[in-house]
């Protein structure tokens, strides 16, 4: 596994590799390398060349560029790899969910919300390849990774799958209730039903109302009467939950 870490300030560059070095002592069967950024643009040249790292630790301000601009870059890559950004300013909290960064930390960061940011990343990166939802399609069993969905749509007993990179998969017909196709989805804390016949990935939601949510795709999906104030909720505690 690679870390990268980005920061023009030099001084809080080596205060964050030396962090990493205590959580790797304080875990010893969670071995990775380290890799450093002063140079912005250095690192989005290695990027543009998809040389992709698993987990990115990006300032927000920097002198060339900006994390949120990095930021961007990654979520193109469609490579799946973990963000974290540490800055000096809470200004760019919604840029930041916006490139779907695990954790917002602000400087001087605290070593316990660091370890926390670094458990969920670690977890994530270790779990992400073995999450996979299976669709039975008319051409056979298709693995689709959870953080590619963006939401599934029950059409008529049969399942609709919108997929982040815009390709829809269409499932047979099902014979189960769409509960029960969609529990173990369900399970996963990024993931919710918001009408009868939708589920959604919260990662991909741009805007919530009322009675309905516009996905990044531009998707406008209906949220029911029933569900409204629980789907806010839910919705509001995930997005706080990201940043700390």
């Amino acid at each position: 596994m690679k870390i990268v870490v980005c920061d023009d300030s030099l001084e809080y560059l080596l205060k964050i590799e030396k962090l990493l070095l205590k959580y790797q002592e304080l875990n010893p069967g969670r071995n990775f390398e380290i890799e450093k950024y002063s140079d912005a643009l250095k690192l989005c040249n290695k990027i543009q060349k998809k040389e992709i790292a698993d987990v990115y630790i990006l300032d927000i301000i920097m002198s060339d560029t900006t994390g949120i601009d990095i930021g961007n870059l990654l979520k193109k890559t469609k490579e799946g790899c973990v963000i974290i950004y540490i800055t000096s300013s809470d200004d760019f909290a919604l840029e930041a969910y916006g490139v779907h960064a695990i954790r917002y930390l602000l400087k001087p960061v605290k070593e316990e919300h660091f370890f926390e940011a670094l458990d969920y990343a670690m977890s994530y990166t270790e779990t992400k390849k073995d999450a996979l939802y299976l669709v039975k399609t008319k051409d056979g069993l298709v693995s689709v990774p959870y953080g590619k969905i963006e939401y599934i749509e029950n059409v008529s007993r049969i399942l609709e799958i919108c997929l982040t990179d815009g390709e829809k998969l269409k499932s047979i017909f099902i014979r189960k209730s769409f509960d029960e196709e969609i529990i173990d989805l369900e399970k996963e804390k990024s993931f919710i039903k918001v009408h009868k016949s939708f589920l959604v990935n919260m990662k991909y939601i741009k805007k919530l109302s009322k009675d309905s949510i516009i996905m990044e795709s531009g998707a406008n999906l209906p949220v029911s009467k029933k569900n409204a104030a629980f789907v806010r909720k839910e919705y509001l505690l995930f997005v706080s939950g990201q940043y700390r």
